[in-house]
């Protein structure tokens, strides 16, 4: 089984054409990507995969689309205005910018005796890199013979004023380079109008929930539905991230797919729900391919919760740079729909033919970003494995996941006879699958390319084409080859790509 490390999943994404850096020829955009003609493909098949599941198959939920741009009361009323901001620290040397509590430290004793303090940036290899810190300094006072006591790094926020002033930078390795934490909103801010004034600032949404909160009323009125729904929606979503990093992980831009469900206002109904939504959205995760070994649960401990919150738990993933969250379950409780009620003076109320009762509704939000599954698809995808001494790198993705369905091949390209039916083969799958026609090199060769990107099915038109109308149809990942007439070639897609 094949693992890749980041650096050589950004550089296979780029060749491959799945991912690129935004403003790539102007020196590119911190923070900021593009997808390519597979990227946007594969991202196009999440999403799909997403509605189809979590809308279409369901009797309870409905979709929406909202702005990007909403009036900015809707912030102030939500708290995003106020509240949605990270602690930051800037090295005063260096000039970097960390989020603080992306940041770690820890002291650095001996049999309790603290030598000083080191401290590094979050990442798959923080640890090693601290004790790395740790026994550097330890040499520098001249105690190399003497044991460690275990490190305890915790995050930057959590370090007293004393502690602070003692703590290096992680770029300078010296005490005292780092500036106080403070607080840094992290929404884009803009103008609505011709002219930039204070009376019209806007933001770009820094989440798309808000957008289904203020459509409460107008969906129940618009569909009439009951309790319990569901509004889903997916979309754009910007954050001014101190320090974007890990790639796609953490950018400034990505798409979020989130769920709104609301139900009655009973306390004994939420532990419930809420561990129904868990499991469905982990099952959702593993029907599309991510690897059930490397994923986890990990429930927020009461005290850090938002103070509106009952319970919340993140479906983490085991990715190259460490265990970070895929996607987060939250009971938001009537939080978000009483504050737009108070600030806009709309009744956010729900009226219970079932129980005669008029209320605003729970809500249970499991949101998810798109680009975050789509790295969880390609590590999980990605192998390297070896056909007859000959080694090969291959994505395992799903049919209803991968980027390109089929490829279409004429044994030769010299043989026009050949090339005609390869041709008509290819244009009637494409009406159908998302099909693509190479006649380039070996037909090893454009075997091995298909599997490099993840395409199930290779098909091939040879001479015995010509006598007897069949194809070679060869599966990706066992490599196997068998003979089908054109009627069975069509069904077996019908079959598997349904």
């Amino acid at each position: 089984m094949g693992t890749v490390d980041m650096k050589d999943l950004v550089a296979f994404c780029k060749r491959k054409g799945f991912v690129f850096l935004s403003s790539d020829i102007y020196g590119g955009l911190n923070g900021f990507f593009d997808y390519g003609p597979l990227g946007v493909e594969l991202k196009r098949n999440i999403k799909t995969a997403w509605w189809k599941a979590m809308v279409h198959e369901r009797e309870d939920i409905v979709g929406l689309d909202s702005s990007i741009i909403l009036h900015p009361n809707v912030w102030k009323s939500s708290g995003h205005v106020d509240g949605f901001s990270d602690p930051m620290v800037d090295c005063r040397v260096t000039k970097v910018r960390y989020r603080a509590d992306h940041v770690f430290y820890s002291p650095v004793s001996i049999q309790h005796e603290v030598l000083g303090y080191v401290c590094v940036v979050d990442s798959g290899a923080r640890d090693a890199e601290a004790l790395k810190k740790a026994q550097h300094l330890r040499q520098q006072v001249n105690r190399s013979h003497e044991t460690l006591d275990p490190l305890q790094l915790r995050p930057l926020t959590e370090a007293t004023m004393e502690e602070y002033n003692l703590i290096p930078s992680p770029a300078t390795d010296k005490p005292g380079d780092l500036t106080p934490p403070r607080a840094f909103n992290l929404m884009f801010s803009t103008h609505v109008g011709a002219v930039a004034t204070d009376a019209n600032i806007a933001y770009l949404r820094p989440e798309t929930a808000q957008g289904i909160f203020i459509h409460f009323k107008n969906v129940v009125d618009a569909t009439r539905v009951k309790l319990p729904f569901g509004i889903a929606q997916i979309g754009k979503a910007f954050r001014n991230e101190i320090t974007p990093r890990n790639f796609i992980f953490r950018s400034r831009e990505f798409e979020q797919m989130e769920i709104e469900y609301f139900f009655r206002n009973d306390e004994t109904l939420w532990p419930d729900l809420y561990q129904q939504w868990i499991k469905v959205r982990y099952d959702w995760h593993c029907s599309i391919g991510i690897k059930e070994a490397l994923l986890d649960f990990q429930e927020h401990a009461k005290e850090d919760l938002a103070h509106y919150a009952k319970a919340c738990t993140d479906i983490v993933f085991k990715y190259p740079f460490g265990v970070q969250e895929l996607e987060g379950i939250a009971v938001r409780g009537d939080f978000d729909l009483k504050q737009h009620q108070m600030h806009s003076g709309v009744s956010m109320e729900f009226f219970d033919e079932a129980h005669q009762a008029r209320y605003v509704p729970y809500v249970i939000e499991p949101s998810v970003g798109v680009d975050r599954i789509f790295l969880a698809l390609l590590v999980s995808a990605y192998d390297e494995d070896e056909i007859n001494g000959e080694k090969r790198v291959v994505l395992h993705f799903q049919p209803a996941i991968a980027p390109i369905k089929i490829a279409v091949f004429p044994l030769v390209k010299n043989k026009a006879a050949i090339v005609d039916k390869a041709r008509a083969l290819f244009k009637y799958l494409q009406k159908r699958w998302y099909t693509i026609y190479d006649e380039s090199g070996a037909i090893g060769r454009r075997y091995r390319r298909m599997d490099e990107v993840g395409t199930p099915w290779c098909v091939t038109v040879d001479f015995d084409s010509l006598e007897n109308d069949t194809y070679t149809l060869r599966d990706r990942d066992s490599t196997e080859q068998v003979r089908l007439n054109q009627t069975e070639l069509l069904a077996f897609f019908a079959q598997h790509l349904a």
